[in-house]
């Protein structure tokens, strides 16, 4: 089982729970496995829409993730911050917003 992350108050580290990050990790586990599915589809000389298709899967899959951990940045760090008196993470997150959506 994996180990939550200690918090660093000088470094940008997020304390993660167990759950947290047993779920993440299943994700990325599932998406490294489309991934190597993918790898192997173009060596078996599988037909293009059929790769395709299963890249669109991949890039669901990771939006899906990204979906999962902005809602969890935003409920901990972001809210944290601006209880605590400052908008850094505000910033931070319109800017990571401004780039996701390009």
């Amino acid at each position: 089982m994996p180990k939550a992350n200690k918090s660093c108050p000088h470094c940008s580290h997020k304390d993660r729970s167990e759950k947290e990050i047993k779920d993440l990790t299943t994700r990325l586990n599932r998406i490294e496995g489309q991934i190597r599915g993918i790898h192997k589809m173009i060596e078996d000389g599988a037909y293009c829409v059929d790769v395709l298709n299963q890249v669109n899967a991949a890039r669901c899959s990771l939006n899906s993730f990204s979906k999962v951990l902005l809602a969890s940045h935003i409920k901990s760090c972001v809210k944290d911050d601006v209880r605590n008196g400052s908008e850094e993470k505000i910033d931070e997150l319109v800017a990571l917003l401004q780039k996701m959506m390009k």
